[in-house]
């Protein structure tokens, strides 16, 4: 059992009831400063700084990012949230720690009503803060009559700091990072993600609403061989193409999304509400039918799926839908730079659909996925062309109906039948496979070692990664991203949020330090 020591605990509040106590000292006439961040290597340059941010006031309050919202690359944070606040609590110069509820600050500086809000020199600059949070922090510290300072004590990077001394990656993977950095500095990766910006994308497959069912396994049926659970709580993303355009949201405004509903419980006005307000959604109606909803039963802990039951029906009249599609796919595909077809094989992109895309897409990126719905006949060789295709090896190895081909052969057949320029292959905990035509194969090892949640990963990395290809990013490029995007796309549970651009570069530039 850990056992922290006494100070430390009781300097360790709750927010709310933080809340409460900084409420309670204002009253009382402290001036409270509040400094917030990870702390996940306390050093030198923490203890400074926290040291002169105490110097402004009569009271520090120090909250920290739940480990959750840490983007600081793989295996990160090396010390989970209760370690970091009894490491900070246990400093003097700290009177309260709590953790925060949300992803940055701004919301807990409201909570607080710090008289100073204090931040280190390497926000000074705001421009260079990629997340664009120091801005929005000054803007909630001024909202409840405080004011930001800097310090100017000595900074360390504790990523540096960790990769050099505590290294989260195997020894594999770091020198692929190594070798990496060497041949594509970070900038060029930082200038892909500004090249995303001015593409106009369009995204189309079919929506679906992921439902999770939290439960308790009780055991074998007393009295037939099925298994009992208890239902605890429940919670719904927006999935499929929905999740995928999300993603992509997150590095371009310009997306247009084309999709499926059901007109029997279309579930419009959540799916709606749950999409980046920066996406353009048409929405389709198939008739006689619910928009697609997959539920999984979920054991609370571990976080282990136990079975899924799919509402849906796939056996519709979607002629007309399809013509509809069809005649609108013709009318507005020459408008954008990049189509992204994520085709779950549940009905929505039929064979006039997949031409109609070979035929008028500029830019075709291709994902086609097997699952229980459509019995493995959803393989990519229904495409006669793409010009990027992204798939798992399960799915390629479906696709060319070989369990134990040389993967290097099958995806060669693959490309050569599609005349397709850029190939990746997510593996799993074996990395990326990457192709290009001409510059051959990339095999990128794989960082990320803890998984919450592998449904929706693959859905991130080829969202993301196929705006880097439309602008011809080159294999290991793609490899290196794409795998930066599954490591945090595996943290998060279902849907639950995007994998964003601020996060993504966080991550990249703690792999680079």
């Amino acid at each position: 059992m850990r056992r922290e020591s006494v100070a430390a605990s009781g300097k360790i509040k709750e927010l709310d009831e933080l809340a409460a106590v900084s409420a309670e000292l204002r009253e009382q006439g402290k001036t409270i400063v509040h400094c917030h961040g990870v702390f996940d290597l306390l050093h030198v340059g923490h203890i400074r700084h926290l040291e002169s941010a105490r110097r402004h006031g009569d009271v520090l309050i120090v909250t920290l990012t739940p480990d959750q919202w840490v983007n600081k690359g793989p295996l990160r944070p090396a010390f989970e949230q209760t370690l970091r606040a009894e490491m900070v609590a246990s400093l003097a110069c700290v009177d309260y720690v709590a953790i925060n509820q949300w992803p940055q600050a701004t919301d807990t500086i409201k909570l607080l009503k710090p008289r100073y809000y204090v931040k280190g020199s390497d926000y000074r600059n705001a421009s260079q803060d990629v997340t664009g949070g120091i801005t929005l922090e000054e803007e909630a510290v001024r909202s409840v009559g405080g004011e930001i300072v800097f310090t100017d004590d000595l900074t360390f990077s504790s990523s540096a700091l960790i990769n050099r001394h505590m290294p989260v990656l195997a020894k594999e993977a770091s020198d692929f990072v190594a070798e990496f950095a060497e041949r594509h500095p970070r900038q060029e990766i930082m200038d892909y993600f500004d090249g995303a910006r001015k593409l106009k994308v369009l995204v189309l497959g079919e929506s679906i609403i992921d439902q999770y069912h939290y439960c308790e396994t009780l055991g074998k049926s007393g009295k037939e061989p099925i298994l009992a659970v208890r239902l605890g709580t429940s919670e719904k993303f927006a999935g499929g193409i929905l999740a995928v355009a999300n993603h992509v949201a997150s590095f371009t405004d310009n997306v247009k999304l084309i999709s499926y509903l059901g007109d029997e419980n279309p579930q419009e006005e959540f799916l709606r509400e749950k999409l980046n307000p920066t996406v353009d959604p048409t929405f389709l109606m198939m008739r006689g039918a619910p928009t697609i909803v997959k539920q999984r039963f979920i054991e609370n802990y571990p976080f282990q799926k136990i079975f899924e039951v799919y509402l849906m029906k796939d056996d519709q009249d979607g002629v007309a839908n399809t013509q509809r599609l069809c005649e609108e796919l013709e009318r507005i595909l020459p408008e954008f730079d990049l189509v992204i077809a994520t085709d779950y094989g549940h009905g929505m992109i039929e064979p006039p659909v997949v031409q109609t895309l070979c035929r008028h897409a500029r830019c075709l990126a291709v994902n086609t996925q097997a699952n229980a719905g459509n019995h493995g006949f959803n393989t990519v060789s229904k495409y006669p062309r793409a010009d990027f295709v992204c798939v798992s090896e399960n799915e390629i190895r479906l696709e060319a109906r070989q369990k134990r081909e040389d993967l290097y052969h099958i995806v060669e057949a693959v490309v050569e039948r599609m005349q397709c320029r850029k190939v990746m292959i997510t593996r799993g905990k074996q990395g990326m496979l990457s192709y290009d035509r001409e510059e051959g194969f990339v095999e990128v090892p794989a960082w990320a070692n803890r998984f919450t949640d592998r449904m929706g990963a693959g859905d991130a990395v080829f969202g993301v990664t196929s705006l880097l290809m439309a602008q011809g990013a080159p294999a290991d490029v793609l490899g290196f991203v794409g795998n930066a995007v599954g490591a945090m796309a595996v943290a998060i549970v279902g849907n639950r949020s995007a994998v964003d651009r601020a996060g993504l570069t966080k991550f990249i530039t703690a792999l680079y330090s």
